[in-house]
């Protein structure tokens, strides 16, 4: 039988976490779904070492108004946060700041790469 840890407040403890690269891989699928609009199953992420920090490489699709609606009303585009280019650049930065908050690992990059569309009927797309 072990004894629990000591609660022992603003100290450090020895030992160390670590998070395994499944983990890191499902949190950024998450970030990039939540911001893409998208499902995270259609979210493929890869890392790679950036001089001792991760780089993140996604490919997903993004979601998007219909067509029809966007010819009747151009303001629609505006209206569910700009071009599929202006809302990947958000998504970049959103994702890189939801991983590195969430997992507490130092994130250099996070490249995009869009691969398709996915129409979204419902109100604003993320």
């Amino acid at each position: 039988m072990s004894s629990p840890a000591p609660d022992v407040r603003g100290q450090a403890l020895s030992g160390h976490n670590r998070i395994s690269t499944q983990a890191l891989t499902s949190l950024a699928k998450a970030a990039a779904a939540e911001a893409l609009g998208v499902d995270a199953q259609d979210v493929r992420a890869d890392w790679a070492d950036d001089d001792g920090l991760l780089a993140l490489s996604l490919v997903a699709p993004i979601s998007i108004p219909p067509l029809r609606t966007v010819v009747l009303d151009p303001a629609r585009v505006d209206g569910t946060g700009g071009s599929i280019w202006d809302r990947t650049v958000r998504a970049k930065e959103s994702i890189l700041a939801r991983v590195s908050e969430l997992s507490g690992s130092q994130l250099s990059r996070v490249d995009i790469r869009i691969s398709g569309a996915r129409i979204s009927t419902g109100g604003r797309v993320r």
